[in-house]
């Protein structure tokens, strides 16, 4: 049985042609031997003034690219928080242009994005969730650019924060997690499960008390990814209160936490999960993204936290050997191939707290077996300063290379071209 992933935000290629849309997380490749100029470090370009609308007080807290309009190129959609989520469309060589009232006129605290073909017709659907007002809305796509709210058939309301997509019981059919934070109730309520319904298409049954059953915890992220090695997708759940968890699936999409499977060295508070394969050996590894807040009179450990698969089903920290040291919060972050050496490298959000202060996005290389070394002077644009949070990457200027876009908490959405696609006016504001 051939392994099936899940994967993040957005895809990291350009758009395959119209067919069964289910994301997938594309397995990090080897590590290659490549001409030096090849291998090169890539220095990225800031088109955000270039390319971007203007909109310097956005809350955009997450992005998913995809091609909504059939023209080959990739667009972006964002979940803006206490706003409309928004789309924009690209004309072509990444410049962006916003498209209005794409998704009603309805504003809620939209925390996170994906994109999947739910209803089965082969093109990309979109799904939202909201924290407080806890207002999930679904849309699906007609593949001309325009969308059409079904949120009414999503199953269940809650404090949605984190958000993954995938097929968890093998049926071909899209699934949703949703993190739930339920702030207020002990322990949290508990992540949800909805199975897409393969009687109904694009419709959903609420899976969470069969599938699973009892699980409590405050979910600011979540990922699905196989990480046994049985075929089927796992779960790693990014919490705000200790601990994170990581849930093995049985097949049928029921999960059992893996207790124990997770060295958590220290007290974290998550934001962000992200699974890849960090050192080349062929076994996913977990990124854990996280925050402090001293002026709210708790502090705990901000470091970015790397647990390295070991083949067995354990997953052991080894921060402090393979990652730059800090003491920025982090929102978020990617994995992303900034180099074109088969290994994926990392962008890496950061704030400074207390003060909330924005701070320039940070790049971190790969050197193909887990080691990353900060390379942000070389890599990123001094003018990369803000409050990141989420980001999605893809090729959208057509040049065959990764391109970045990152979500800001009151800062202007900014876009990392890779400096080989082609020229465009200014964006349309």
């Amino acid at each position: 049985m051939g392994r099936r992933l899940a994967c993040p935000a957005q895809p990291s290629a350009r758009p395959a042609m119209p067919g069964p849309i289910i994301p997938r997380l594309l397995a990090a490749a080897p590590l290659l031997c490549c001409a030096a100029a090849a291998c090169a470090q890539t220095r990225y370009i800031d088109a955000t003034t270039t390319h971007v609308p203007l909109a310097p007080e956005l809350h955009a807290l997450d992005a998913a690219l995809l091609d909504v309009d059939g023209d080959g190129d990739l667009d972006v959609v964002l979940a803006v928080e206490n706003g409309q989520n928004l789309l924009y469309l690209n004309t072509g060589g990444g410049k962006l242009v916003r498209k209005e009232g794409a998704f009603g006129p309805r504003k809620a605290d939209n925390e996170h994005v994906r994109t999947a073909d739910f209803d089965g017709d082969g093109h990309a659907d979109v799904v939202f969730v909201a924290e407080d007002d806890e207002t999930p809305q679904l849309f699906l796509g007609d593949g001309k650019g325009g969308f059409r709210d079904v949120s009414e058939r999503l199953p269940a309301r809650g404090q949605g924060n984190g958000l993954a997509v995938g097929d968890v019981n093998g049926d071909g059919i899209p699934d949703i997690v949703v993190g739930n934070t339920s702030e207020g109730k002990a322990g949290g309520a508990g992540p949800f499960l909805w199975l897409g319904d393969p009687a109904r298409r694009g419709y959903f049954i609420d899976a969470t008390a069969t599938h699973l059953a009892g699980l409590k915890a405050e979910t600011q992220g979540v990922a699905l990814a196989d990480l046994d090695g049985d075929g089927d997708l796992d779960m790693v759940l990014a919490n705000q209160q200790p601990p994170n968890r990581l849930l093995l699936n049985d097949g049928k999409g029921r999960f059992t936490e893996a207790k124990g499977a997770l060295e958590l060295r220290v007290p974290l508070e998550t934001r962000e999960v992200h699974v890849f394969d960090a050192t080349g050996d062929g076994h996913p590894d977990i990124v854990f993204f996280n925050i402090t807040s001293n002026a709210q009179g708790w502090d705990k450990d901000p470091q970015t936290r790397l647990l390295v698969n070991d083949g067995k089903g354990h997953f052991r920290d080894e921060t402090e050997a393979r990652l730059p040291r800090h003491r920025f919060s982090s929102w978020g972050g990617l994995p992303i191939d900034l180099d074109g050496d088969g290994a994926m490298d990392l962008l890496v959000g950061a704030i400074e707290v207390p003060g909330f202060k924005p701070l320039q996005l940070r790049a971190w290389r790969n050197d193909g077996r887990g080691h990353f070394r900060d390379v942000t002077a070389a890599v990123v644009p001094d003018s990369m300063v803000g409050r990141s949070w989420s980001m999605a990457s893809g090729d959208l200027d057509g040049d065959g290379k990764p391109d970045a876009v990152i979500g800001g908490w009151g800062t202007q959405l900014r876009l990392l071209l890779s400096g080989q696609g082609k020229s465009a006016r200014p964006a349309e504001h």
